[in-house]
């Protein structure tokens, strides 16, 4: 949206005031929103164009402010009819202002708007036409003066328009919901359930259900409805598959949720009743949208939204289910019963997903007609048809059909299952793997079980499914629609309906209960995977049960709870992963006292790549597992009573992923020689007090990360991970670090932080001549001298990036200067740090934030033009009693400051200065104090031909440190590259500019603090802003005014 403001006006002319805070968006689709203000000045005389009007459409956000003379402006009173035309039309919010007006005033048309109104209808009196368009303007100011918004008294303009501000900040950095790829035939139920939305009066609070069966769209409907309306609340919550998401972890994490979304409150609830209780005490008083989707159950609805009377006036409560009568149960009179696409629109959805785009050859009509039909208007089926026919010629869209036509419309999972046939047999079993099993699970973790499970990579197998659109990566997670899942589960239900034993899967619980007490396993299982409910009581099972499961490949157990242990395991098993093995009955079982189980002391389980046993509380030994020799994922991490683990773990050759991380009582780790590992976990495990002794090159490991360990220093045969790139140490105690550690040929990052590092003296590595290859290093509060700095800095001449944050160091040396590459320097939280010696040659951003013990000198040697004509663009300290430094040709005590220029866009240095602390720093001794307050940032405006461009926000600033009170700030305002980067929002940007710079006309910026949040509160006494030029720009110097060039004109 072309989004700009007009600065001037002509002189004498009464200036009539319309602002629109917009974001330029359009419903339902994917691409990010763009962020603009607003603020049109016009003359009485002016049109509506039609640029304007597009940007009204565009527009999310309108402001109206009604002055006394707002309704003389016959232009105003037009743009206000479009503007809640928007508002009714598409959702859009208005927040009108009433400056210096009664707002009965404008919605009874009294007062000066009755007087107004009355000169335009004697205007009119004559032409039918302008009669109606009056009516018009009478209405939206009607409905305009009903809207919640803003009343102005004689006071403090500058705080009532940092509320508005606020306000606004808080709605357009919401985050829209995706929709669909292809919204088509959305918009008309959108406005039908608005309808629902609106009925009675604007502060009611309404609940409405969205009720059909599956696959109608009723999830991508309530998200179009959360879009449309989301900017009218305070609070926003969409709770998406309650039905799903309920079971495993029950109600009150959902109530958890809603409380974070809703009003930010992050907490731990004991049980559904206190979660019902802080819902009605925390959202009675708050205008709250909330969407409940998927529901299946009464008792979700009792515990998230039991009744009206838990939310705040003119809330919205949106339920889809697939059960109409759970609606009406809860008391929900205003239901809406999602339809299906009508041909038109099922014909437009199709001809998208077959063809990817809407104009399709004549010659296809027919079959297209046919797919519709069979279809019956179910989106997701139409969907899956189109995919199916994607690149197909109509003799093969004629086959399919023809096979379609054989099956009832109404079997809906029969059309799924013509998809399922269209699949590769290997392609059917992933699907189906993923239907019963893995719905939900990580992408990642699902393509390494599955390639253990079948022996080979299954990646391309789910990329076909996902193009079939029978599953979708949702966030790196695997999903699937209910219709497509209870599809393929009722395709294996089907290979025995009576006897789950002799299905080639097992997932419902009741199924593996029987299944295992009856021991009617058969040899056509393959998988079983059990999410073993939490409130379930032990299972008394026959031992042998899995005796005759001969072909079991697969066995996931999450909290199984057993009255006893199992005889046998088939030596077919694959992948193994029992989470939770706790009873203690179990505690000497098969890992601890192998010769328990026959089949694991007679046996190899030469097929077993994945065995995972997570949080098993009785395991307290790893036994000889040399009867593994596939073994690539072995994993027994947060088993709190191991101690001791067998050496053969050390000689599992196609071993990639070995984690123990969490064995809090593990003291020693076996030497290892494993050539194919890729991922070592040790974190966690307290007790650990040494690193294993490595045996020889492991070059396939790229990143260690120990994290409250024991372990008292870095073997020599650490080095014999080749390929380490990554080492990251972190609340590990006292740790020795030898210089062959930052030596190491590939290793380019180390992070060490809580830890006592013991580093070699500086003069025992003076002989060396080479410097490490650590480009990135991080040491943070691991209690370091100045000679250890010293030995660090001397190490590590190549570091091109360095964050030191250390309590004890009062300088840094001369050697400092020898790091030629260096380009990021972090010094925050370095307390007691008095002198910088050195400065890196080609440094460009430097931050010492919090380091108030910084002498004068050396402050001052860092404003300095010095260090910025040596190329640094960014330099953040604390604020001392030197002030801005005299260089800057330009200071003001305000929180503007403003140039001009002309003929070329000048190179200008900005400095900030906040004198007066306001933000507390109570957590400086807290583990993440550097995290940076966020609620100031520094805007630029740009006046350009009387028009003004807001360039909002610090993008131009890197991320190495934001606004902070007490502190100085110098950079590089880099105006060039920030117009380059705001012309692909601002249309006419650049044809303008180029324009005045052509003209040798003088233009303005702007540089302007502003407040985000409540936490920071500058005042302008404390507040210093400068600008200047360096020594060897100053060329161009008379092309840069820093007084108004314009002043001495308008005076004369």
């Amino acid at each position: 949206m072309d989004s700009h403001t007009k600065c001037s006006s002509a002189s004498g002319a009464v200036t009539l005031v319309t602002v629109s805070l917009a974001i330029s968006t359009r419903p339902f689709m994917t691409r990010e929103s763009t962020h603009s203000l607003m603020i049109v000045i016009l003359r009485e005389e002016k049109k509506i164009t039609p640029s304007l009007l597009k940007a009204i459409e565009e527009s999310r956000i309108f402001i109206p402010v009604f002055s006394t003379n707002y309704a003389s402006s016959s232009f105003c009173l037009d743009e206000l009819v479009h503007i809640i035309h928007c508002y009714k039309t598409k959702g859009r919010l208005v927040l009108p202002v009433f400056f210096g007006v009664d707002p009965t005033d404008v919605r009874y048309h009294t007062g000066s708007y009755g007087e107004e109104l009355a000169k335009h209808g004697e205007r009119f009196q004559n032409n039918k036409k302008n009669m109606e368009r009056l009516h018009q303007w009478k209405i939206a100011l009607t409905q305009a003066a009903n809207l919640s918004g803003y009343h102005y008294s004689p006071g403090y303009e500058y705080k009532f328009i940092q509320k508005i501000i606020k306000d606004i900040s808080d709605r357009i950095n919401r985050v829209f919901l995706h929709v669909a790829k292809y919204p088509v035939g959305l918009q008309d139920q959108v406005q039908q359930v608005n309808l629902l939305l609106d009925k009675g009066y604007d502060d009611e609070v309404h609940m409405v259900g969205l009720y059909g069966i599956g696959g109608l769209g009723k999830s991508t409907l309530a998200k179009a409805i959360y879009n449309f309306i989301a900017d009218q609340f305070e609070g926003l919550c969409f709770l998406e598959d309650v039905r799903e998401i309920s079971t495993p972890y029950n109600l009150k994490h959902l109530q958890e949720k809603l409380l974070l979304k809703t009003v930010g409150l992050d907490i731990k609830l004991g049980g559904v009743s206190e979660g019902i209780a802080i819902i009605k005490q925390r959202l009675c008083r708050k205008k709250i949208l909330l969407i409940l989707d998927d529901v299946d159950k009464l008792e979700q609805l009792e515990a998230l939204a039991g009744g009206l009377d838990w939310f705040g006036r003119g809330s919205k409560v949106i339920i889809t289910t697939r059960e109409k009568h759970l609606l009406t149960c809860h008391g929900i009179e205003s239901t809406h019963a999602v339809k299906g696409l009508y041909v038109t629109k099922a014909l437009e959805l199709l001809r998208w997903m077959a063809f990817k785009h809407n104009k399709v050859p004549s010659s296809y009509d027919d079959v297209l007609n046919r797919a519709v039909s069979y279809a019956s208007g179910l989106p997701l089926v139409i969907e899956i048809v189109g995919s199916n026919l994607f690149g197909k010629s109509i003799e093969e869209w004629k086959g399919t059909l023809d096979g379609y036509e054989k099956i009832p419309n109404k079997k809906i999972q029969e059309i799924f299952k013509l998809s399922y046939d269209a699949l590769e047999e290997d392609e059917q079993s992933v699907f189906l793997d993923i239907a019963c099993c893995f719905k939900g699970y990580r992408l990642t973790e699902v393509e390494k079980i599955l390639h253990a499970h079948y022996g080979h990579c299954i990646k391309h197998h789910v990329g076909v499914l996902v193009e079939k659109s029978l599953i979708e990566i949702n966030t790196q997670y695997v999903t699937l629609h209910d219709l497509i899942e209870d599809t393929g589960k009722e395709i294996v239900r089907k290979e025995s309906r009576k006897e789950p034993g002799e299905r080639n899967r097992l997932w419902c619980h009741n199924d593996i209960v029987h299944v295992l007490q009856k021991n009617t396993g058969t040899g056509n299982i393959e998988m079983i995977y059990w999410n073993y409910p939490s409130m379930e009581p032990i299972i008394d099972w026959n031992r042998k049960a899995f005796k005759k499961m001969s072909n079991l490949k697969t066995l996931i157990i999450k909290n199984g709870q057993f009255s006893k242990s199992p005889k046998y395991l088939p030596s077919t098993l694959r992948v193994l992963i029992w989470e939770g093995y706790n009873a203690k009955s179990l505690s000497s079982s098969f890992l601890n006292k192998a010769s328990e189980i026959s089949s694991f002391s007679n046996c190899k389980f030469e097929n077993m790549k994945v065995l995972t046993l997570n949080f098993c509380e009785y395991l307290t030994h790893i036994p000889d597992v040399s009867h593994l020799p596939n073994l690539e994922k072995f994993s027994f991490a947060y088993c709190d009573n191991l101690i001791t683990i067998h050496n053969s773990i050390g000689y599992l050759n196609k071993l990639e992923v070995l984690d123990a991380e969490g064995c809090s009582k593990l003291e020693s780790f076996p030497p290892l020689q494993l050539t194919c590992l890729k991922e070592l976990k040790l974190s966690e495990c307290e007790s650990l007090k040494s690193f294993p002794e490595l045996l020889g090159k492991m070059t396939n490991i790229e990143e260690i990360w120990l994290r409250g360990t024991s372990i008292r220093e870095l073997p020599f045969s650490f080095q014999n991970l080749s390929e380490l790139r990554d080492l990251a140490l972190s609340k590990s105690g006292i740790l020795r670090f030898s210089s062959n550690i930052f030596m190491m040929p590939t290793l380019s990052k180390i992070y060490a932080r809580g830890c006592r590092l013991l580093l070699p003296k500086h003069k025992d590595i003076l002989s060396s001549t080479v410097a490490s290859n650590v480009e990135h290093l991080i040491l943070e509060n691991n209690n370091l001298s100045d000679e250890c700095i010293r030995v660090v800095l001397t190490l590590c001449a190549n570091v091109t990036c360095l964050r030191l944050s250390e309590k004890n160091m009062k300088i840094l040396p001369e050697c400092l200067s020898e790091c030629h590459l260096l380009k990021v320097l972090r010094l925050d939280d370095c307390k007691s740090l008095e002198e910088i010696r050195g400065i890196p040659p080609n440094l460009k951003w430097f931050s010492a934030m919090r380091c108030e013990s910084l002498t004068s000198s050396c402050r001052r040697m860092l404003l300095s033009q010095k260090l910025l004509e040596a190329g640094c663009i960014e330099i953040c300290l604390p604020t001392g009693t030197e002030g801005i430094p005299d260089w800057f040709q330009h200071q003001n005590w305000e929180h503007t400051v403003s140039f001009w220029f002309r003929k070329e866009i000048p190179s200008i240095k900005s400095v900030i200065l906040f004198s007066d602390p306001k933000l507390s720093d109570d957590d400086d001794d807290d583990d993440d104090s550097d995290d940076d307050n966020d609620d100031t940032e520094l805007r630029v405006k740009l006046c350009v031909n009387g028009y003004e461009y807001t360039l909002s926000g610090d993008w131009w600033m890197s991320s190495h440190f934001k606004l902070q009170s007490d502190h100085t700030y110098l950079f590089d305002l880099k105006l060039e590259k920030m117009i380059q980067f705001y012309n692909q929002h601002y249309e006419n940007l650049m044809c303008e500019l180029d324009e005045a710079l052509l003209k040798y006309e003088w233009i303005q910026v702007e540089l302007q603090l502003i407040e985000k949040g409540p936490h920071f509160n500058f005042c302008e006494e404390h507040t210093q802003m400068g600008i200047g030029m360096l020594k060897k720009k100053r060329s161009t110097e008379e092309n840069v005014r820093f007084t108004d060039p314009y002043r001495k004109r308008k005076l004369d």
